[in-house]
């Protein structure tokens, strides 16, 4: 293009310079054309030059534009940038966490390979009603990468899309469509977003053009991702009549423009959204506009033992954000600065540098990977996931950047599919949990350019706490109860936390410290009914959403109202060191507003867990949910705790209310239905 430019413009100045001394009194001078052919040359060279920053071209990338059109749709119209770009993929996703935008993201690139140029959509920024208009583009495909969050819910922006197809009766005869779904064997509703959109298209009549993939994320989701779409893409092909792939080219999906000139007041500083939005807040406060509260109170509640656990107070006044006992507060961290300087170190950056990453796609909605633009320094801080488990797409590309070419092996044979490279993917970059940094410093020939890290790396996502107080006692605060984590790899290193680091350091002895923060709703709520008994099983940190019930309880005692039993099973290691809040929940004990069960694992030789506690008081437990129809909890871990006090709770309603298994499984599904049987578990 550069050149183009310059051969035109050098045979316009040939061509001006012989008309102008063609003449018998010429309109200008030798010297007044020397000065005009200097002046054309510097414009020309200025131009040059600033199209060839504009470009930074990487080493054996392609960055080009993904569409055959610049026409640009303001509006939700899919349909319409689908038709106006040529292409006929559409790639939907569903994501809370950012995995599921990331796949979708990775089959909308791979179609070019397979002459089906794809664009990545948002359900909620879209019409999902044109899904009735796909049958007018040929060969067209809608794939739907969603994952399952909560307790079998759709991702906050594919709702609204779930319920349309839930409730609607539409004719999606004409629609080719394939779905991907992410979830996790340890939840009770495994998949179950995927599982139900994949059967309800069907039923709408669309086409299903190849099976259901159902990605487990407590096992190794990347692989059954890539195990998935390695067969999706034939039978995409065989399906529609296209020839196979070609060879792959990687491709960049954003192009950098670094910007020396732009304003500071211009430069996003770690703000999700709107600029400046941390220093001028405004309600309403939300995901995309998080509030900076301040930390009133941050002790540590462990008396020993060798591990940390937080109690944190943030100040919510003045917010306009409310929570009920049981919701869930997000707080957005910010990465180590240690492990910062070191990512640009081994990228040898400017971390200071101000910059943009440009998505190539003209049609697509995410003009930029995150809040753009702004330094290497603050992306790497704020934006991205540097310490997450690198997928294998990242060290595919990583590989293109290796001079070593035993380490660019290395790293593709890990990035394939052959068992041999699945297996040292799972040893070297999962079981040693090896982060970017990491991988840098242990290939030591891969230097790739820092601007295409900030584009293959995800973006830094909110962590989720269960709050621990009630709205009745601290109207204007939110409790916060968080192990620290930190651990040793098999590599020698310490890896930290994000955001227990993040949040340990926040000292508010020493000064004012703030946190962005939003309210989450949650479905993990007391009965309505103050009489009705509950029965809560919280171990560790899973007591967090339980404190808040309790001292609601109470509350309402207080209040002269009649309260239902209320019982906690609470375990830990050792009642001296990890019995959190002990003072209160014991107090709670002594005044009759709570049973305690507790059980401590190391206080004595047979090691005894909240599950031995709940199968000895089977007659208590029937009792409050069998013959007083009372709800029971569960928080805390979903792999093992959780299952095993479901399969306990199975047992005792086999045995103290004589039903089969079977009956007395579909009485826990039941209770579930009547929100009687809740669970706030992760794994």
């Amino acid at each position: 293009m550069c050149t183009y430019t310059y051969v035109n413009v050098q045979k316009m100045t040939d061509k001006m310079a012989e008309e102008i001394v063609s003449g018998d009194e010429p309109f200008l001078g030798t010297l007044d054309i020397a000065l005009l052919l200097v002046l054309i040359a510097g414009a020309t060279w200025y131009f040059m030059r600033n199209r060839k920053k504009e470009e930074a071209p990487i080493r054996s990338y392609s960055i080009q534009p993904t569409t055959v059109s610049t026409i640009s749709t303001a509006e939700n119209s899919f349909i319409k940038k689908l038709k106006a770009s040529g292409r006929s993929l559409v790639v939907f996703y569903g994501s809370q966490t950012g995995t599921a935008e990331e796949f979708a993201g990775r089959l909308a690139k791979e179609g070019l390979r397979y002459r089906m140029k794809g664009m990545v959509a948002d359900p909620e920024e879209c019409d999902m009603e044109e899904l009735l208009q796909m049958k007018d583009i040929n060969n067209s495909l809608a794939v739907f990468c969603l994952a399952t969050y909560g307790e079998g819910d759709p991702t906050d922006n594919a709702m609204e899309f779930y319920e349309w197809i839930t409730n609607g009766d539409v004719d999606l005869s004409g629609l080719n469509y394939a779905v991907f779904g992410l979830g996790n064997k340890t939840y009770e509703h495994y998949n179950k977003v995927a599982i139900y959109v994949d059967k309800r298209l069907e039923e709408l009549g669309a086409a299903r053009v190849f099976e259901l993939g159902l990605g487990d994320d407590d096992a190794n989701i990347e692989d059954d991702f890539i195990t998935w779409k390695d067969r999706f893409w034939p039978s995409v092909c065989d399906f529609f009549g296209i020839e196979g792939g070609g060879e792959e080219v990687l491709m960049r999906q954003f192009r950098l423009l670094e910007q020396p000139d732009v304003q500071p007041d211009r430069i996003y500083t770690g703000e999700i959204a709107r600029l400046h939005s941390m220093q001028n807040q405004r309600p309403p406060f939300d995901a995309k506009n998080p509030f900076l509260a301040p930390i009133l109170v941050n002790r540590e509640l462990h008396k020993g033992g060798g591990r940390s656990c937080m109690h944190i107070e943030l100040n919510i006044e003045g917010s306009k954000m409310r929570y009920d006992a049981g919701d869930h507060v997000a707080m957005y961290p910010i990465n180590d600065k240690e492990l910062v300087e070191k990512l640009g170190a081994l990228c040898n950056a400017d971390l200071e540098t101000v910059f943009s990453l440009i998505n190539t796609d003209t049609d697509s909605s995410k003009k930029h990977p995150f809040p753009c633009p702004t330094t290497y320094r603050t992306a790497l801080t704020h934006y991205l996931e540097i310490t997450a488990i690198p997928r294998t797409h990242i060290l595919k590309e990583l590989a293109e950047y290796c001079t070593d070419e035993k380490e660019k092996e290395f790293l593709r044979s890990m990035a394939s599919i052959t068992p041999e490279g699945k297996e040292k993917y799972q040893n070297w970059i999962q079981n040693s949990s090896r982060n970017i940094v990491h991988i840098l410093e242990d290939i030591k020939s891969c230097k790739p350019p820092i601007d295409h890290i900030c584009e293959l790396l995800p973006r830094l996502q909110p962590r989720y706490y269960s709050i621990s107080s009630s709205s009745k006692l601290y109207p204007t605060n939110v409790h916060i109860t968080a192990v620290l984590v930190q651990y040793e790899t098999p590599t020698g290193r310490i890896n930290n936390g994000v955001a227990t680091t993040y949040m340990k350091e926040k000292d508010p002895s020493s000064g004012e410290v703030k946190v962005p923060v939003f309210i989450r709703k949650s479905q993990f709520r007391l009965p309505t009914k103050a009489e009705t008994p509950i029965i809560m099983v919280g171990p560790g940190t899973g007591l967090a959403p339980f404190r808040g019930f309790i001292q609601e309880r109470q509350y309402l005692r207080e209040e002269g109202k009649s309260v239902g039993d209320t019982i906690l099973y609470f375990g830990c290691r050792k009642k001296s060191e990890d019995f959190i809040y002990r003072e209160e929940l014991e107090k709670y004990a002594e005044n009759g507003t709570l049973t305690l069960k507790t059980a401590f694992s190391r206080d004595q030789k047979e090691k005894i867990y909240v599950t031995h506690l709940i199968e000895n008081d089977s007659d208590l437990v029937w009792k409050v949910i069998g013959e007083q129809k009372g709800h029971f909890y569960i928080c805390g871990d979903a792999k093992n705790m959780a299952v095993d006090v479901r399969n306990i709770l199975v047992k005792i309603l086999s045995t103290k209310g004589n039903m089969s298994e079977a009956d007395a499984v579909q009485y826990i599904k039941k209770m579930e239905a009547q929100k009687r049987y809740s669970a706030d578990v992760w794994s």
